[in-house]
């Protein structure tokens, strides 16, 4: 079995590694998340101070910050693996990236007009609603109906 040094928290720092706190706080990644990320394997695994601290390169930060962007825009974590696989290999094809960039778009615009619709549906109930002291109430009445096109009780709604 080799044996592998670990430096000292003070030697690891003169070489510019830093802890898990520190790298939190230069990429605005929670320790927690960072720990999970490396758990998923989209970060390598750190090394290790004497005292068994995570150490963090400046690769590792600028790999974390990429992380962090991507999940900003809303990439799933299937797809920031390929997006980091394909960010560090060179010989990447830039249509590869573009596709993947692409699909997630289109599924955003899907999911926005499908909240968009949901948007309308709700300001016409609440303005339908009196918001009063009468129990009747369009909201729930429409909560409380079967969904259009499905069968319920043996009777389609229409």
């Amino acid at each position: 079995m080799r044996h592998v040094l670990r430096p000292e928290l003070s030697d690891a720092r003169q070489q510019g590694l830093h802890n898990i706190g520190e790298a939190a706080a230069l990429t605005g990644v929670s320790a927690k998340m960072i720990r999970h990320y490396e758990s998923i394997d989209l970060i390598p695994p750190a090394s290790r101070t004497f005292a068994n601290y995570r150490l963090y390169s400046d690769a590792d930060l600028h790999r974390l910050r990429f992380i962090k962007r991507a999940r900003t825009l809303g990439f799933s974590m299937k797809e920031i693996a390929q997006l980091l696989g394909l960010w560090s290999d060179p010989k990447r094809s830039s249509s590869e990236v573009k596709k993947l960039a692409q699909s997630h778009a289109d599924e955003l615009g899907r999911k926005i007009a499908e909240m968009q619709a949901m948007q309308r549906t709700l300001t016409d109930l609440a303005q339908r609603c009196h918001g009063d002291d009468r129990p009747d109430c369009p909201i729930l009445d429409d909560l409380a109906r079967p969904e259009r096109g499905k069968r319920g009780n043996g009777a389609t709604c229409h």
